[in-house]
């Protein structure tokens, strides 16, 4: 990325851009001939996801414009398939866009593209729950049917799409590199391995997502979160985007549809690149509404809890992509990329998204009034800071092991396993349980390591970018 040379008069491909870029450029796929095989399979395999990614989003723009009549269930599913589409194709649209975008555009376009799939979701409960508010008080009930209060609705997408992306994620990226590097001879059995290893600028993501997840603790002590949070954790999410576009800027990593993309000529790629990020925003905004209110409405229908959908079924239509291209990157052995992506999308869920929620309430409720928290919010929001905790704590190393990536996994998903076990009247107590073992956890972590810790955060948050 970085700034722009002045123009020169060529017939290079690579015109306008900077140089770092020219031997990207010059990777260009080849066109097929007799005796390129692999480029041939790698097009038509780029060609195929990017026509699959369209093609799964046809049921649900039939379904919106048409306004069928459809079991609620099967209405949830296409719109969550259109969600998951769209998601793919802002992802690699985003990935290629890299090639011609400055650091500092860069930073402030991808970090929101990145992610627009899940703020969508996340802004439709946070809006019904402003309007609830506004139509029946601090009550907060639902005016279109449904057991559940849109107020909790809200923070349960939010809570559970920063779960899983540390507790699936990054876990998952640790667990396919020591398979992979098992299975290549490169650990020998009985020899301890290392793990997978962040580059030392991810100490960024590491120190904001610390300071983020130090204030988010105590939101839970509060009955509400309220735009005084917002300004907070948005302001922390301007300062980490501005540190990041100065520090300098690296190669992107481009893989599958998004290098085939970022491969083509400067005027196809701009233009595929353009063409997939609009059509991908249209459709989540099309679909959106009509995906958080399916999901409720088959909760009520199946007896299925609601809050249960919402806090772990949207969060996987939006982070499947993100999950998917992580897990390529360390299929491929590229740990750093593939672990460091899912850190800067914490860093984004953790401070942006959370943010912007009260806001977003604010507004529709006509009103300064924060965006309410119950006790069951507050145990999760609890849960989520606590693993946050500890996450970083693992991090505060830069690396991560096999070990800490079991630990984070087996805390994930103990919640469940306790859930099923604990009696109906202590439900609540697994969450309170799960979390304090994270912060004890990660209390160890960081007295073991505290050596480390203040040379991260000042490299991370003051030391000038290199």
């Amino acid at each position: 990325m970085g700034s722009h040379p002045a123009p020169h008069p060529s017939g290079d491909e690579t015109f306008g851009l900077n140089p770092r870029l020219e031997a990207a450029l010059t990777r260009t796929i080849e066109p097929p001939t007799s005796t390129s095989l692999p480029g041939r399979i790698a097009i038509r395999r780029a060609r195929l996801s990017i026509a699959a990614a369209v093609l799964v989003t046809a049921p649900a723009l039939a379904l919106r414009a048409v306004q069928a009549d459809v079991a609620h269930p099967l209405e949830a599913a296409a719109f969550g398939l259109a969600i998951v589409g769209a998601a793919f194709l802002l992802s690699w649209a985003a990935e290629a866009a890299q090639v011609d975008i400055p650091a500092g555009l860069a930073i402030a376009i991808l970090a929101l593209i990145a992610v627009l799939p899940e703020y969508a979701v996340d802004f439709v409960f946070a809006w019904k729950g402003g309007e609830s508010f506004a139509a029946t008080g601090p009550a907060c009930l639902p005016l279109d049917g449904g057991a559940e209060s849109p107020c909790s609705l809200a923070l349960a997408n939010m809570t559970g799409a920063n779960r899983l992306l540390i507790g699936v994620g990054w876990t998952m990226v640790v667990f396919i590199a020591f398979v992979r590097l098992r299975r290549a001879g490169r650990i020998p059995r009985g020899e301890r391995w290392e793990g997978v290893r962040l580059e030392r600028a991810r100490s960024t993501e590491i120190a904001f997502l610390a300071i983020a997840t130090i204030y988010s603790l105590f939101l839970p002590l509060k009955h509400s979160i309220t735009l005084v949070d917002a300004g907070v954790l948005v302001t922390l999410f301007v300062l980490y985007s501005i540190r990041v576009a100065r520090a300098q800027a690296e190669e992107p990593h481009l893989v599958g549809p998004a290098e085939y993309v970022g491969t083509r000529s400067a005027g196809l790629r701009r233009g595929a690149v353009v063409t997939m990020a609009v059509f991908a925003a249209v459709v989540i905004l099309f679909v959106a509404e009509r995906f958080a209110e399916a999901l409720v409405a088959s909760g009520e229908s199946l007896g299925i809890s609601e809050f249960l959908l919402v806090q772990w079924i949207a969060p996987l239509a939006s982070e499947t992509p993100e999950l998917l291209v992580a897990g390529l990157y360390a299929w491929r052995l590229n740990t750093s990329a593939g672990l460091g992506t899912l850190v800067s999308s914490k860093v984004n869920q953790w401070t942006l998204l959370v943010g912007t929620l009260p806001i977003v309430f604010a507004v529709a409720a006509s009103g300064f009034h924060g965006l309410p928290l119950d006790t069951v919010q507050r145990e999760e929001l609890f849960l989520t800071a606590a693993q946050s905790f500890f996450a970083v704590a693992i991090l505060s190393s830069l690396t991560m092991s096999l070990r800490e990536a079991g630990f984070l996994f087996a805390l994930f998903w103990g919640q469940f396993v306790l859930g099923a076990i604990v009696p109906p009247h202590l439900h609540g107590i697994e969450r309170v349980a799960i979390g304090v073992v994270y912060l004890v956890l990660g209390c160890w972590v960081l007295i073991t390591d505290r050596r480390r810790i203040p040379g991260l955060l000042r490299e991370g948050v003051r030391t000038p970018a290199r």
